[in-house]
């Protein structure tokens, strides 16, 4: 890593200029923290899967300078990012330069319940990631292991079931439930309000009062 005033040194009297200019020509990327006072060789950078690199706090990306680290960001994620999310990926601020993003149309920004999204500028993406935010992709894993249980339930359990998942915040609701399932909605929605009401026959396993019998042997004390 090296700064432009060290290359100003080993060069003799260039402007900062001549100095940039000579370390991109040798294939030296800036920093995008501390005003991009840093440079540094791809091939000594050790990039994480986001492409970044930090190095004694100073921070590389693969995307060059900050405005395109975080439009790569945004337009690799699934479900778009918040602006905290991104901050906490770049560790710097960026408030400003997520405005000046929207404002130029390489970023968009679409409001999710209380807070606003960040979502790539492409229509069809920005609408995929928006869906995925509201409605997250089940873990292939866990939707096996669900349809696994779902199976080995009578007709009762899986009508509660399905109106328990319904329930959940992030379920996107009975018809989302209902296709995930492979169930009619109107099952779906009998079991929701079963649920919410109470109002549902509950079958005992044991009979009441089964179980180890209680022991009433007193114990003797010496």
């Amino acid at each position: 890593m090296i700064t432009v005033i060290e290359i100003q040194e080993l060069l003799g009297p260039v402007s900062a200029v001549t100095a940039k200019r000579k370390l991109k020509a040798a294939g030296c990327r800036s920093s995008y923290s501390h005003n991009s006072r840093y440079y540094t060789l791809d091939e000594l950078a050790d990039y994480d899967a986001h492409g970044l690199w930090s190095y004694k706090g100073i921070r590389f990306s693969r995307n060059g300078a900050l405005m395109a680290t975080l439009v790569d960001l945004v337009d690799q994620s699934s479900a778009g990012l918040f602006a905290c999310d991104l901050k906490e990926k770049v560790k710097v601020e960026i408030f400003r330069t997520l405005s000046q993003l929207v404002r130029s149309g390489r970023l968009s920004r679409v409001r999710v319940e209380d807070r606003y999204l960040c979502c790539s500028n492409d229509s069809a993406q920005q609408k995929c990631q928006r869906q995925n935010r509201l409605h997250p992709p089940m873990d292939a894993a866990f939707a096996q292991a669900t349809q696994t249980l779902f199976e080995v339930l009578d007709e009762r359990q899986r009508r509660l079931y399905a109106g328990l998942e319904s329930l959940r915040p992030d379920s996107g609701g009975d018809r989302i439930v209902a296709d995930r399932l492979g169930m009619a909605r109107a099952t779906v929605t009998n079991g929701r309000k079963q649920r919410l009401s109470g109002k549902y026959e509950r079958h005992q396993v044991r009979k009441p009062r089964g179980g180890r019998k209680r022991s009433d042997r007193k114990t003797t004390s010496s």
